[in-house]
Protein backbone atom coordinates (compact mmCIF):
# COMPACT_ATOMS: atom_id res chain seq x y z
CA UNK A 1 0.00 0.00 0.00
CA UNK A 2 1.32 3.21 -0.89
CA UNK A 3 1.84 5.53 2.40
CA UNK A 4 -0.38 8.25 1.02
CA UNK A 5 -3.83 5.87 1.16
CA UNK A 6 -5.92 5.41 3.73
CA UNK A 7 -6.24 1.80 4.22
CA UNK A 8 -4.99 -1.12 2.98
CA UNK A 9 -7.29 -3.11 0.49
CA UNK A 10 -6.61 -6.52 1.98
CA UNK A 11 -7.45 -5.50 5.50
CA UNK A 12 -10.70 -4.23 3.80
CA UNK A 13 -11.38 -7.58 1.69
CA UNK A 14 -9.87 -9.75 4.68
CA UNK A 15 -12.39 -8.12 7.12
CA UNK A 16 -15.42 -8.76 4.35
CA UNK A 17 -14.36 -12.58 4.02
CA UNK A 18 -14.68 -13.01 7.68
CA UNK A 19 -18.08 -11.85 7.97
CA UNK A 20 -17.59 -8.35 8.95
CA UNK A 21 -18.87 -5.10 8.24
CA UNK A 22 -17.02 -1.91 6.64
CA UNK A 23 -17.09 1.63 7.91
CA UNK A 24 -18.20 4.42 5.90
CA UNK A 25 -14.78 5.56 5.06
CA UNK A 26 -13.28 2.23 3.81
CA UNK A 27 -16.22 1.88 1.52
CA UNK A 28 -15.56 4.96 0.41
CA UNK A 29 -12.14 4.73 0.08
CA UNK A 30 -12.19 1.41 -1.82
CA UNK A 31 -14.59 2.38 -4.72
CA UNK A 32 -12.44 5.32 -5.30
CA UNK A 33 -9.40 3.67 -5.19
CA UNK A 34 -10.72 1.12 -7.85
CA UNK A 35 -11.68 4.01 -9.86
CA UNK A 36 -8.44 5.14 -9.56
CA UNK A 37 -6.78 2.19 -10.70
CA UNK A 38 -4.71 1.49 -7.25
CA UNK A 39 -7.02 -1.22 -6.15
CA UNK A 40 -6.21 -4.04 -8.79
CA UNK A 41 -8.68 -5.84 -10.70
CA UNK A 42 -7.76 -9.38 -8.87
CA UNK A 43 -8.27 -7.60 -5.88
CA UNK A 44 -11.63 -6.15 -6.37
CA UNK A 45 -12.23 -9.78 -7.79
CA UNK A 46 -11.96 -11.18 -4.57
CA UNK A 47 -13.94 -8.77 -2.65
CA UNK A 48 -16.86 -8.94 -5.17
CA UNK A 49 -17.02 -12.34 -4.21
CA UNK A 50 -16.42 -11.40 -0.48
CA UNK A 51 -19.40 -9.30 -0.82
CA UNK A 52 -21.35 -12.37 -3.03
CA UNK A 53 -20.55 -14.70 0.00
CA UNK A 54 -21.13 -12.35 2.59
CA UNK A 55 -23.53 -10.00 1.72
CA UNK A 56 -23.80 -6.15 2.79
CA UNK A 57 -26.67 -5.00 5.26
CA UNK A 58 -28.32 -1.92 3.90
CA UNK A 59 -26.30 0.54 6.03
CA UNK A 60 -23.51 -0.76 3.57
CA UNK A 61 -25.48 -0.90 0.39
CA UNK A 62 -26.43 2.56 1.00
CA UNK A 63 -22.88 4.17 1.64
CA UNK A 64 -21.82 1.62 -1.02
CA UNK A 65 -24.46 3.17 -3.77
CA UNK A 66 -23.40 7.06 -2.53
CA UNK A 67 -19.71 5.87 -3.26
CA UNK A 68 -20.42 4.93 -6.76
CA UNK A 69 -22.24 7.76 -7.36
CA UNK A 70 -19.42 9.87 -5.94
CA UNK A 71 -16.61 7.86 -8.41
CA UNK A 72 -17.94 10.56 -11.20
CA UNK A 73 -20.30 13.48 -12.26
CA UNK A 74 -24.08 13.55 -11.84
CA UNK A 75 -26.74 14.99 -14.44
CA UNK A 76 -28.21 17.98 -13.35
CA UNK A 77 -32.04 18.22 -14.88
CA UNK A 78 -33.16 20.81 -12.46
CA UNK A 79 -33.59 23.53 -15.09
CA UNK A 80 -36.59 21.90 -17.07
CA UNK A 81 -39.68 23.06 -16.30
CA UNK A 82 -41.03 19.73 -16.46
CA UNK A 83 -41.00 17.30 -13.83
CA UNK A 84 -38.82 14.20 -14.39
CA UNK A 85 -39.52 10.18 -14.07
CA UNK A 86 -37.75 7.34 -15.53
CA UNK A 87 -37.74 3.70 -15.55
CA UNK A 88 -36.05 1.04 -14.98
CA UNK A 89 -36.14 -3.05 -16.00
CA UNK A 90 -33.91 -5.21 -14.77
CA UNK A 91 -34.07 -6.68 -17.80
CA UNK A 92 -35.76 -9.68 -19.58
CA UNK A 93 -36.66 -11.85 -22.97
CA UNK A 94 -39.10 -9.35 -25.57
CA UNK A 95 -39.01 -6.57 -23.01
CA UNK A 96 -39.31 -3.86 -25.56
CA UNK A 97 -42.16 -2.03 -23.13
CA UNK A 98 -39.25 0.97 -22.34
CA UNK A 99 -40.10 2.15 -26.63
CA UNK A 100 -43.74 2.62 -26.05
CA UNK A 101 -43.91 3.43 -22.24
CA UNK A 102 -41.75 6.90 -22.38
CA UNK A 103 -43.25 8.68 -25.40
CA UNK A 104 -46.81 7.46 -23.77
CA UNK A 105 -45.53 9.27 -20.03
CA UNK A 106 -44.55 12.35 -21.96
CA UNK A 107 -47.29 12.80 -24.18
CA UNK A 108 -48.87 13.89 -20.65
CA UNK A 109 -46.23 16.63 -20.10
CA UNK A 110 -43.58 14.60 -17.99
CA UNK A 111 -40.06 14.62 -19.03
CA UNK A 112 -38.45 10.72 -19.49
CA UNK A 113 -35.15 10.77 -19.48
CA UNK A 114 -33.73 7.36 -19.96
CA UNK A 115 -29.94 6.67 -19.96
CA UNK A 116 -29.57 2.96 -21.81
CA UNK A 117 -27.48 0.71 -22.65
CA UNK A 118 -26.94 -1.98 -25.08
CA UNK A 119 -27.45 -6.04 -24.13
CA UNK A 120 -24.54 -8.21 -23.31
CA UNK A 121 -26.14 -11.95 -23.24
CA UNK A 122 -29.37 -13.86 -24.05
CA UNK A 123 -31.30 -10.05 -24.55
CA UNK A 124 -31.01 -7.34 -26.37
CA UNK A 125 -30.62 -3.76 -24.83
CA UNK A 126 -32.60 -1.01 -25.61
CA UNK A 127 -29.93 1.24 -27.84
CA UNK A 128 -29.61 -2.16 -30.06
CA UNK A 129 -33.24 -2.16 -30.30
CA UNK A 130 -33.41 1.71 -31.67
CA UNK A 131 -30.29 1.21 -33.80
CA UNK A 132 -32.51 -0.71 -35.90
CA UNK A 133 -34.11 2.63 -36.79
CA UNK A 134 -32.55 4.51 -39.91
CA UNK A 135 -30.27 7.41 -38.88
CA UNK A 136 -31.10 7.71 -34.97
CA UNK A 137 -28.70 7.82 -32.57
CA UNK A 138 -28.01 7.46 -28.65
CA UNK A 139 -25.20 10.13 -28.64
CA UNK A 140 -25.94 13.68 -27.97
CA UNK A 141 -24.31 16.35 -25.32
CA UNK A 142 -26.20 17.00 -21.93
CA UNK A 143 -27.63 20.11 -23.78
CA UNK A 144 -29.07 18.34 -26.43
CA UNK A 145 -30.44 16.14 -24.12
CA UNK A 146 -32.30 18.87 -22.03
CA UNK A 147 -33.55 20.73 -25.13
CA UNK A 148 -34.89 17.18 -26.15
CA UNK A 149 -36.81 16.64 -22.65
CA UNK A 150 -37.92 19.94 -22.76
CA UNK A 151 -39.25 20.41 -26.10
CA UNK A 152 -40.52 16.51 -26.79
CA UNK A 153 -40.66 15.46 -23.43
CA UNK A 154 -38.36 11.42 -24.26
CA UNK A 155 -35.22 10.77 -24.76
CA UNK A 156 -33.41 7.57 -25.17
CA UNK A 157 -29.49 8.66 -24.78
CA UNK A 158 -26.40 6.41 -24.05
CA UNK A 159 -25.26 6.70 -20.60
CA UNK A 160 -21.82 8.88 -20.28
CA UNK A 161 -18.61 7.29 -19.85
CA UNK A 162 -18.39 9.36 -16.43
CA UNK A 163 -21.84 8.71 -14.55
CA UNK A 164 -21.03 6.36 -11.89
CA UNK A 165 -17.78 4.72 -13.87
CA UNK A 166 -17.00 2.85 -10.88
CA UNK A 167 -19.81 0.99 -11.32
CA UNK A 168 -19.20 0.16 -15.50
CA UNK A 169 -15.57 -0.62 -14.36
CA UNK A 170 -17.31 -3.23 -11.50
CA UNK A 171 -19.82 -4.54 -14.00
CA UNK A 172 -17.24 -5.78 -16.46
CA UNK A 173 -15.32 -7.83 -13.84
CA UNK A 174 -18.77 -8.93 -11.99
CA UNK A 175 -19.39 -10.25 -15.87
CA UNK A 176 -16.60 -12.36 -15.67
CA UNK A 177 -16.11 -13.56 -11.88
CA UNK A 178 -19.98 -15.24 -11.64
CA UNK A 179 -20.83 -12.16 -8.94
CA UNK A 180 -23.60 -10.98 -10.79
CA UNK A 181 -26.65 -12.13 -9.55
CA UNK A 182 -26.04 -10.28 -5.76
CA UNK A 183 -28.59 -8.14 -4.96
CA UNK A 184 -26.35 -5.57 -2.98
CA UNK A 185 -24.23 -5.54 -6.34
CA UNK A 186 -27.02 -5.43 -8.53
CA UNK A 187 -29.24 -3.01 -6.56
CA UNK A 188 -26.21 -0.48 -5.85
CA UNK A 189 -25.17 -0.75 -9.74
CA UNK A 190 -28.82 -0.12 -10.63
CA UNK A 191 -29.33 3.06 -7.98
CA UNK A 192 -26.48 4.57 -8.28
CA UNK A 193 -26.81 5.31 -12.35
CA UNK A 194 -30.15 6.26 -11.74
CA UNK A 195 -29.77 8.39 -8.54
CA UNK A 196 -26.89 9.85 -10.35
CA UNK A 197 -29.14 10.55 -13.68
CA UNK A 198 -30.77 12.99 -12.00
CA UNK A 199 -34.42 12.22 -12.12
CA UNK A 200 -37.14 12.98 -9.43
CA UNK A 201 -39.26 10.11 -9.59
CA UNK A 202 -38.20 6.26 -10.58
CA UNK A 203 -40.46 3.24 -11.48
CA UNK A 204 -38.55 -0.22 -11.46
CA UNK A 205 -39.63 -2.90 -13.25
CA UNK A 206 -38.05 -5.56 -11.62
CA UNK A 207 -38.35 -9.51 -13.53
CA UNK A 208 -39.17 -12.53 -11.93
CA UNK A 209 -38.75 -15.80 -13.74
CA UNK A 210 -36.88 -18.34 -15.84
CA UNK A 211 -35.74 -15.14 -18.38
CA UNK A 212 -34.64 -12.87 -15.38
CA UNK A 213 -31.65 -11.89 -12.81
CA UNK A 214 -34.19 -13.31 -10.35
CA UNK A 215 -36.26 -16.56 -10.52
CA UNK A 216 -38.00 -16.66 -6.93
CA UNK A 217 -40.50 -13.91 -6.24
CA UNK A 218 -38.91 -13.90 -2.86
CA UNK A 219 -35.54 -12.73 -4.02
CA UNK A 220 -37.20 -10.12 -6.77
CA UNK A 221 -38.99 -9.07 -3.60
CA UNK A 222 -35.31 -8.02 -1.79
CA UNK A 223 -34.15 -6.59 -4.82
CA UNK A 224 -36.90 -4.38 -5.49
CA UNK A 225 -37.19 -3.40 -1.37
CA UNK A 226 -33.45 -2.14 -1.23
CA UNK A 227 -33.47 -0.15 -4.32
CA UNK A 228 -36.51 1.03 -3.49
CA UNK A 229 -35.31 2.15 -0.21
CA UNK A 230 -31.61 3.19 -1.92
CA UNK A 231 -33.70 5.47 -3.79
CA UNK A 232 -36.38 6.93 -1.31
CA UNK A 233 -33.21 7.67 0.90
CA UNK A 234 -31.32 9.82 -2.00
CA UNK A 235 -34.64 12.00 -3.03
CA UNK A 236 -35.87 10.02 -5.39
CA UNK A 237 -39.85 9.40 -5.54
CA UNK A 238 -39.40 5.28 -6.07
CA UNK A 239 -41.51 2.70 -7.17
CA UNK A 240 -40.85 -1.23 -7.96
CA UNK A 241 -43.16 -3.49 -9.31
CA UNK A 242 -42.73 -7.69 -9.67
CA UNK A 243 -43.62 -8.87 -13.40
CA UNK A 244 -43.33 -11.94 -14.70
CA UNK A 245 -40.91 -12.77 -16.56
CA UNK A 246 -41.27 -16.97 -16.91
CA UNK A 247 -42.64 -16.35 -20.49
CA UNK A 248 -40.87 -13.71 -23.01
CA UNK A 249 -43.14 -10.39 -23.29
CA UNK A 250 -45.18 -10.13 -26.25
CA UNK A 251 -44.53 -12.13 -29.22
CA UNK A 252 -40.93 -10.93 -30.69
CA UNK A 253 -37.57 -11.13 -29.60
CA UNK A 254 -34.90 -9.65 -31.28
CA UNK A 255 -34.13 -5.87 -32.12
CA UNK A 256 -36.39 -4.92 -35.39
CA UNK A 257 -38.64 -7.21 -34.33
CA UNK A 258 -39.41 -5.82 -30.99
CA UNK A 259 -39.35 -2.06 -32.69
CA UNK A 260 -41.89 -3.31 -34.72
CA UNK A 261 -44.26 -4.48 -32.05
CA UNK A 262 -43.27 -1.41 -29.84
CA UNK A 263 -45.15 0.66 -32.79
CA UNK A 264 -47.82 -1.67 -33.19
CA UNK A 265 -48.78 -1.11 -29.38
CA UNK A 266 -47.97 3.26 -29.84
CA UNK A 267 -50.83 2.37 -32.89
CA UNK A 268 -53.26 0.99 -30.11
CA UNK A 269 -52.37 -2.35 -30.74
CA UNK A 270 -49.85 -5.07 -30.01
CA UNK A 271 -49.80 -8.04 -27.95
CA UNK A 272 -52.04 -7.76 -25.07
CA UNK A 273 -49.42 -8.18 -22.34
CA UNK A 274 -47.64 -5.68 -23.75
CA UNK A 275 -49.69 -3.31 -23.49
CA UNK A 276 -50.85 -4.02 -19.86
CA UNK A 277 -47.50 -3.79 -18.98
CA UNK A 278 -47.01 -0.21 -20.96
CA UNK A 279 -50.28 1.07 -19.33
CA UNK A 280 -49.57 -0.09 -15.68
CA UNK A 281 -46.01 1.07 -15.90
CA UNK A 282 -47.18 4.56 -17.34
CA UNK A 283 -49.78 4.88 -14.32
CA UNK A 284 -47.17 4.07 -12.02
CA UNK A 285 -44.61 6.96 -13.39
CA UNK A 286 -47.59 9.71 -13.55
CA UNK A 287 -48.74 8.68 -10.39
CA UNK A 288 -45.64 9.95 -9.06
CA UNK A 289 -44.56 13.07 -11.05
CA UNK A 290 -48.04 14.51 -10.08
CA UNK A 291 -50.47 13.48 -13.18
CA UNK A 292 -52.99 10.97 -11.20
CA UNK A 293 -55.96 9.78 -13.05
CA UNK A 294 -54.19 10.04 -16.85
CA UNK A 295 -56.29 8.06 -19.49
CA UNK A 296 -53.35 6.08 -20.74
CA UNK A 297 -54.91 4.26 -22.76
CA UNK A 298 -56.95 7.18 -24.54
CA UNK A 299 -53.43 8.18 -25.23
CA UNK A 300 -52.14 4.86 -27.48
CA UNK A 301 -55.54 4.85 -29.18
CA UNK A 302 -55.97 8.22 -29.77
CA UNK A 303 -52.30 8.45 -31.30
CA UNK A 304 -51.09 11.03 -28.83
CA UNK A 305 -48.12 8.98 -27.73
CA UNK A 306 -47.10 7.87 -31.53
CA UNK A 307 -47.06 11.42 -32.21
CA UNK A 308 -44.25 11.75 -29.35
CA UNK A 309 -42.79 8.51 -30.47
CA UNK A 310 -42.79 9.60 -34.16
CA UNK A 311 -41.08 13.53 -32.60
CA UNK A 312 -38.63 11.38 -30.25
CA UNK A 313 -37.28 9.42 -33.07
CA UNK A 314 -37.28 12.46 -35.28
CA UNK A 315 -35.04 14.46 -32.68
CA UNK A 316 -32.75 12.02 -32.37
CA UNK A 317 -32.07 11.46 -36.33
CA UNK A 318 -33.83 8.23 -36.89
CA UNK A 319 -36.21 8.18 -39.55
CA UNK A 320 -39.96 7.34 -38.08
CA UNK A 321 -41.02 6.17 -41.52
CA UNK A 322 -37.93 4.27 -43.11
CA UNK A 323 -38.45 0.21 -43.59
CA UNK A 324 -37.14 -1.97 -40.45
CA UNK A 325 -34.40 -3.97 -41.62
CA UNK A 326 -35.61 -7.72 -42.02
CA UNK A 327 -33.23 -11.00 -41.66
CA UNK A 328 -32.57 -12.73 -45.16
CA UNK A 329 -33.34 -16.06 -43.57
CA UNK A 330 -36.45 -17.80 -42.02
CA UNK A 331 -37.28 -21.00 -40.87
CA UNK A 332 -40.29 -22.14 -39.53
CA UNK A 333 -41.19 -24.52 -36.56
CA UNK A 334 -44.68 -26.11 -36.56
CA UNK A 335 -46.87 -27.68 -33.80
CA UNK A 336 -46.03 -31.84 -33.74
CA UNK A 337 -49.35 -32.39 -32.35
CA UNK A 338 -53.03 -31.07 -30.80
CA UNK A 339 -52.86 -29.66 -27.32
CA UNK A 340 -52.27 -26.21 -25.68
CA UNK A 341 -49.27 -24.30 -25.08
CA UNK A 342 -48.44 -24.56 -21.67
CA UNK A 343 -44.45 -23.90 -22.03
CA UNK A 344 -42.75 -20.73 -23.89
CA UNK A 345 -39.56 -20.72 -21.29
CA UNK A 346 -38.49 -17.35 -21.59
CA UNK A 347 -35.02 -17.64 -21.20
CA UNK A 348 -34.63 -20.98 -23.61
CA UNK A 349 -36.27 -18.46 -26.40
CA UNK A 350 -33.53 -15.76 -24.83
CA UNK A 351 -30.90 -17.97 -25.45
CA UNK A 352 -32.02 -18.71 -29.31
CA UNK A 353 -32.22 -16.16 -30.44
CA UNK A 354 -29.44 -14.83 -29.31
CA UNK A 355 -27.88 -17.64 -31.18
CA UNK A 356 -29.71 -16.63 -34.13
CA UNK A 357 -27.39 -13.29 -34.12
CA UNK A 358 -30.19 -11.19 -32.09
CA UNK A 359 -27.28 -10.55 -28.87
CA UNK A 360 -23.80 -10.36 -27.97
CA UNK A 361 -21.44 -12.46 -26.10
CA UNK A 362 -19.01 -10.12 -26.42
CA UNK A 363 -19.50 -6.64 -26.09
CA UNK A 364 -17.36 -5.33 -28.94
CA UNK A 365 -19.74 -8.01 -31.00
CA UNK A 366 -21.70 -6.66 -33.77
CA UNK A 367 -26.05 -8.40 -33.66
CA UNK A 368 -27.83 -8.18 -36.70
CA UNK A 369 -30.92 -6.20 -36.66
CA UNK A 370 -33.12 -8.26 -38.23
CA UNK A 371 -32.67 -11.59 -36.24
CA UNK A 372 -34.71 -12.84 -33.24
CA UNK A 373 -37.65 -15.43 -32.84
CA UNK A 374 -41.31 -14.18 -33.55
CA UNK A 375 -44.38 -16.26 -31.74
CA UNK A 376 -47.24 -17.02 -33.39
CA UNK A 377 -48.76 -18.43 -30.44
CA UNK A 378 -49.57 -17.39 -26.95
CA UNK A 379 -49.14 -19.40 -23.59
CA UNK A 380 -51.87 -21.10 -23.42
CA UNK A 381 -53.30 -21.20 -26.52
CA UNK A 382 -54.89 -24.36 -28.21
CA UNK A 383 -52.90 -25.52 -31.20
CA UNK A 384 -53.64 -28.15 -34.11
CA UNK A 385 -50.90 -30.75 -35.58
CA UNK A 386 -48.57 -28.51 -38.59
CA UNK A 387 -50.02 -25.05 -36.90
CA UNK A 388 -47.48 -22.49 -37.05
CA UNK A 389 -45.79 -21.95 -33.22
CA UNK A 390 -42.83 -19.40 -34.29
CA UNK A 391 -40.72 -18.28 -37.34
CA UNK A 392 -37.13 -17.72 -36.40
CA UNK A 393 -34.90 -15.08 -38.18
CA UNK A 394 -31.21 -14.73 -38.99
CA UNK A 395 -29.31 -13.34 -41.37
CA UNK A 396 -26.67 -16.65 -41.47
CA UNK A 397 -28.48 -19.82 -41.82
CA UNK A 398 -25.57 -22.05 -40.13
CA UNK A 399 -27.26 -20.51 -36.64
CA UNK A 400 -29.73 -22.35 -37.02
CA UNK A 401 -28.92 -25.84 -35.61
CA UNK A 402 -27.61 -23.71 -32.35
CA UNK A 403 -30.66 -22.02 -31.92
CA UNK A 404 -33.01 -24.73 -32.48
CA UNK A 405 -31.32 -26.90 -29.76
CA UNK A 406 -32.28 -24.41 -27.15
CA UNK A 407 -35.75 -23.50 -28.14
CA UNK A 408 -37.15 -26.68 -29.32
CA UNK A 409 -37.48 -27.76 -25.60
CA UNK A 410 -38.36 -24.16 -24.57
CA UNK A 411 -41.94 -24.94 -26.36
CA UNK A 412 -44.15 -27.70 -25.15
CA UNK A 413 -47.79 -28.40 -26.17
CA UNK A 414 -49.49 -30.23 -23.46
CA UNK A 415 -52.80 -31.98 -22.84
CA UNK A 416 -54.44 -29.66 -20.51
CA UNK A 417 -54.35 -25.56 -20.20
CA UNK A 418 -52.02 -24.39 -18.11
CA UNK A 419 -52.75 -21.80 -15.23
CA UNK A 420 -53.42 -18.41 -16.30
CA UNK A 421 -50.41 -16.68 -16.05
CA UNK A 422 -49.85 -13.27 -13.69
CA UNK A 423 -48.14 -10.79 -15.09
CA UNK A 424 -47.57 -8.15 -12.05
CA UNK A 425 -47.09 -9.94 -8.82
CA UNK A 426 -46.26 -7.69 -6.32
CA UNK A 427 -45.77 -3.33 -6.16
CA UNK A 428 -43.49 -2.04 -3.75
CA UNK A 429 -43.82 1.37 -2.18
Amino acid sequence: MSSTEQFDVVDIIRAKRDGGEWEEAQIAWVVDAYTRGVVAEEQMAALAMAIFLRGMNRREIAQWTRAMIASGSTLDLGTLTKRTVDKHSTGGVGDKVTLPLGPLVASFGVAVPQLSGRGLGHTGGTLDKLEAIAGWSPEMSTGRMREILEDVGAVVAAASADLAPADRKLYALRDVTATVDCIPLIASSIMSKKIAEGTSGLVLDVKVGSGAFMREVDSARELARTMVDLGTNAGVATRALLTDMEVPLGRTIGNALEVREAVEVLSGGGPVDVRELTCTLARAMLEIAGVPEADVEAALDGGRAMDTWRRMVIAQGGDPEAPLPTARHTHEVRAEHEGYVDRLDALALGVGSWRLGAGRARKEDAVQAGAGIELHVDYGQRVVPGQPIATLHTDTPERLDRALESITPGIRIGEEPPAPRTLVHDVIS
